[in-house]
């Protein structure tokens, strides 16, 4: 029960992060338009490879942190300045995104496969991500950070991932229009989560500090 718990956690915190448009899931239904399903899991299975190591990575410098208290208080502090100042940018300072018509070549299954693990590779968001959430799954006793812990969150990672990257190759022509909201409106969704960050990183530094009495 708990290693499918973990690889729950896994499974629902790729999807939650992955789900929003975003250069690799666009390239992929790029890729699918142009040249095909099958080509296009291969550059699905490129960018998953890297998120595995990416995220057991994440995984493993999390652990380092959990070992130091004080460290992960400046790294929260730290953090909280910085996803307010994120907030402020994307709320109200960055422009608004637009879609943009780009014309792919066709090329082998296996330069795809490698353009898959380049832009994965690219993409540094994953690594904090999951250093963040490792510490505060930890922190409620949801995670532990023993190999095999690791090893079941990963995988479900992973899962998610693929899951969600196949969900845009499969289903883009039916989910376009709520592409389409997505991304006119992504400064919004991610200055609100940066602001949602925010206030409970805030509110996790108060109470360490005894200023609130919740």
């Amino acid at each position: 029960m708990q290693i499918l718990g973990l690889f729950f956690l896994g499974f629902i915190s790729a999807f939650v992060g992955i789900s929003p448009p975003g250069l690799i899931n666009m390239t992929a239904v790029k890729v699918n338009l142009k040249e095909g399903k099958r080509v296009a899991m291969w550059f699905v299975s490129g960018a998953v490879v890297v998120i595995f190591f990416q995220t057991f990575l994440a995984l493993l410098f999390a652990r380092v942190l959990d070992k130091s208290p004080s460290l992960i208080l400046l790294l929260r502090e730290i953090g909280c300045v910085i996803f307010a100042i994120l907030t402020i940018y994307f709320l109200f300072i960055a422009k608004k995104p637009k879609r943009k018509a780009e014309k792919i070549k066709k090329y082998s299954k296996s330069s795809r496969f490698f353009l898959g693990m380049l832009l994965s590779a690219l993409n540094f968001f994953p690594i904090p991500y999951y250093v963040l959430l490792g510490i505060t799954f930890a922190s409620y006793q949801l995670f532990t950070f023993d190999l095999l812990s690791i090893f079941i969150f990963v995988l479900g990672v992973v899962s998610g991932a693929f899951l969600v990257f196949y969900g845009y190759v499969a289903f883009f022509n039916k989910i376009e229009s709520k592409a389409d909201f997505f991304i006119q409106n992504m400064n919004r969704i991610i200055g609100t989560i940066t602001g949602l960050v925010t206030l409970v990183t805030f509110w996790n530094i108060m109470k360490h500090y005894g200023l609130l009495s919740l």
